[in-house]
């Protein structure tokens, strides 16, 4: 007669087998799909403190969306939602609209788990009203923009949800030398963005750079490639003082590969923390210069190029190992983050700048810039200032991770998350939300925009609290 003991450790493993061929037995679904947001035009470009108005059409700006499912025969076990946008940022309501007209349309999603990202083009239409003074009529007004696009990316996140099917996915890791870090660093330890390096006082690049990409690819179970997410911690605007829309890098870089993989694929742009970071040469401008011009290539081109072998290079590894169980978690929770005090100084500093711009419409932009931070001081001063509140989006696909954030997030923090993560590879997409950058706390030391206070909602404190309430959710994703 066994005893009770021996039943009991039978009976659980019983229960872990089960357990575990029910895990298993999930299977991955996935859809895909792009879809031109590119407004009628003239329209309004945003990204610059000065206003351009568009006429032409370099390349079209497009909203690339991938659902993925995990499911359990007919039961759904888990689904996320990615757009990737050819946009500055997630701003203007979009994020909101683009929810608000889903809903009730698609029966088992669930809003919270739509995801957008913005790939930072500056030279994508502008979405807040008053960001820039205007004409009223001929031009593609801020608000009908955002309509539109919301209008457009709806559609085609409902089409990738209704074509999903069962799918694999591989991951890989690739390397390109896109960004630069674009801080320079002087004499006396004081920083300027894109400050010059031949300068006498010049002491070097003030922080990291990321050449690494982090690269999903997904399948369809005919095993056409139909989608892959390209992880790069570099901001898309190499060209963005044009007045003309561009999606920049992005869009050489998916007509290369959809002209080797087909039309079918759908490429996600995914910027990783890069908010001082670059795809244009702070140093060795010269020979750059040269080795473009001797190859024939323009800057988009060069870059393209560089972007597709390091996306070969993973797409190696991925191809051999894919996967059609990888389990899926996705956790989307609300965080604090504590605001980025303003200072007397600053508040001192900023009240005599802003009256030089007071009658000049040109200046409306930087005007508006630096009456948020007034804004704030007496919000600061009233004791009603909130801590920003931020919607954290990790996921755990298999070996992988995926952790969003709302802004133009420093490198340094990046490089915390991918060190401290438990996942063999993390993919950190910045650019969810409104933007605005969380410098380290070194570059708030060299001062200069970009780790100033009309730069910062939030600093380097809040920045360390965004990295550890990331770490503490994707920890929970993969514990035994």
């Amino acid at each position: 007669m066994y005893s009770r003991p021996l039943v009991r450790f039978a009976c659980l493993t019983l229960l872990c087998l089960f357990a575990t061929s029910t895990a298993d037995a999930a299977q991955l679904y996935v859809g895909a799909t792009s879809t031109d947001i590119t407004p009628k035009l003239p329209v309004s470009l945003t990204g610059q403190m000065r206003t351009r108005i568009a006429k032409t059409v370099e390349s079209p700006v497009t909203a690339n969306v991938l659902v993925l499912e995990s499911r359990d025969g007919d039961k759904s076990l888990e689904h996320a939602v990615f757009v990737s946008c050819d946009l500055v940022c997630i701003r203007g309501g979009i994020h909101e609209k683009v929810r608000e007209k889903l809903k009730d349309q698609l029966p088992g999603l669930s809003l919270q788990k739509v995801i957008m990202n913005a790939t930072h083009t500056h030279t994508a239409p502008t979405m807040i009203e008053g960001r820039y003074t205007l004409p009223k009529t001929g031009v593609t007004q801020p608000a009908e923009f955002v309509e539109f696009a919301a209008q457009k990316i709806a559609d085609a996140i409902q089409k990738a949800w209704n074509e999903r099917q069962p799918g694999q996915v591989g991951w890989g890791l690739g390397h390109a030398v896109i960004a630069q870090n674009r801080r320079a660093l002087y004499e006396g330890g004081w920083a300027k963005m894109y400050g010059s390096t031949s300068a006498k006082d010049f002491r070097g690049i003030e922080g990291y750079e990321d050449h690494t990409m982090e690269v999903l690819c997904f399948w369809n179970d005919k095993d056409e490639l139909i989608a892959t997410a390209v992880n790069i911690a570099c901001p898309a605007q190499a060209v963005e003082g044009r007045s003309t829309v561009n999606a920049d890098f992005w869009h050489p870089v998916r007509e290369a590969l959809k002209k080797k993989y087909g039309d079918q694929l759908t490429v996600l742009g995914w910027a990783g923390a890069a908010g001082d970071q670059v795809p244009r040469p702070m140093y060795r401008k010269a020979a750059e210069a040269r080795m473009m011009q001797l190859r024939n290539l323009t800057l988009l081109e060069e870059l393209s190029r560089r972007i597709v072998a390091g996306w070969e290079e993973a797409y190696a590894g991925a191809v051999q190992e894919k996967h059609a169980d990888a389990l899926l978690k996705h956790e989307v929770r609300t965080i604090e983050l504590p605001l980025q005090t303003v200072s007397e100084a600053d508040h001192e500093r900023i009240t005599k700048e802003i009256k030089a711009y007071a009658d000049d419409p040109s200046k409306v932009w930087i005007k508006n810039w630096k009456q948020r931070v007034l804004d704030r001081y007496d919000e600061q001063q009233a004791g009603t200032s909130r801590p920003y509140s931020m919607e954290l989006h990790t996921l755990r696909l298999g070996d992988i991770a995926i952790a969003t954030n709302d802004f133009e997030l420093f490198t340094d923090f990046g490089t915390q998350m991918k060190s401290r993560s438990p996942a063999l590879q993390t993919f950190v997409i910045q650019l969810c939300g409104p933007g605005s950058y969380v410098p380290n706390e070194r570059a708030v030391r060299g001062g200069s925009y970009s780790a100033i206070i009309e730069s910062n909602l939030v600093g380097p404190a809040g920045g360390q609290v965004l990295t550890e309430e990331t770490l503490k959710s994707i920890n929970a994703q993969f514990k035994k």
